[in-house]
């Protein structure tokens, strides 16, 4: 396959979008791995299936790379996993096999797309493209009780949350306006309806409480807290949730 060096700069789609490509081959997995971060992507790759299951289950990826023939799990095994386990983060399949039988059996077992090898780099990214595009217009990954966005993870059964797999204290407060936050993504919500709905609150009050406790939940969720990217202001009309920005 070509890796090439042409188109370069990085399309929205790529940006800050977390790969998780899972391949024994350990020169395609670094020159993959390359160019995908020259695109934009932040890529972790595994050579092992057992390995790549636990990874994809206990982080936040936005799309999964997976080979078919993988030592400990192979790929249609860790597909199958990880629809068992409600994961539905698309799943990109790469194989050496061009077999429709294959092919059909990937899909079957929950694989969104599927590219044989050898392939063409540019393909492979139109692919990526085509999936996260379809996979950001839709409410953030539920997986089970869990909510991911960006590198947070939300148990609203358990009202824990973990960013970077490290738990984050929230107060009761805190949660309840991200819970609300996150049922009502890429909505412009008002102040008053957060008091209303968050605090319980049933008529217009001039406080500042709503605007401190957003401050907060930037503070501990957003990389940066003065340049969020998923907890939004909207100048003199509230504030807006972004789980894929």
């Amino acid at each position: 396959m070509r890796l090439g060096k042409q188109n370069l700069r990085a399309c929205p789609e790529s940006i800050n979008q977390r790969i998780l490509y899972i391949e024994d081959e350990t020169t395609l997995a670094l020159l993959l791995r390359e160019r995908l971060e020259r695109e934009g992507y932040l890529v972790t790759t595994c050579e092992d299936g057992e390995q790549g299951l636990a990874q994809a289950i206990g982080g936040a990826f936005n799309l999964l790379l997976l080979d078919v023939r993988l030592p400990g799990r192979d790929g249609f095994e860790v597909c199958r996993e990880l629809r068992r386990h409600s994961i539905n983060v698309p799943v990109l399949m790469l194989t050496a096999r061009g077999d429709v039988k294959d092919r059909v059996k990937g899909l079957k077992l929950g694989a969104d797309d599927y590219l044989a090898k050898p392939f063409e780099v540019a393909e492979l990214l139109a692919r990526i493209e085509a999936l996260l595009r379809r996979a950001n217009n839709s409410p953030p990954q539920l997986i089970g009780s869990l909510f991911c966005f960006g590198n947070v993870i939300v148990d609203v059964g358990k009202q824990e949350v973990l960013r970077d797999g490290l738990p984050v204290d929230l107060t009761t407060k805190e949660f309840g306006l991200l819970r609300y936050f996150i049922a009502n993504p890429h909505e412009l919500v008002s102040r008053q309806v957060l008091l209303e709905q968050v605090w319980g609150y049933k008529r217009t009050l001039n406080t500042r409480t709503v605007d401190v406790h957003v401050g907060q939940l930037r503070q501990k969720l957003e990389t940066n807290p003065k340049e969020p990217r998923h907890i939004l202001t909207a100048f003199r009309s509230g504030y807006k949730f972004v789980p894929f920005p």
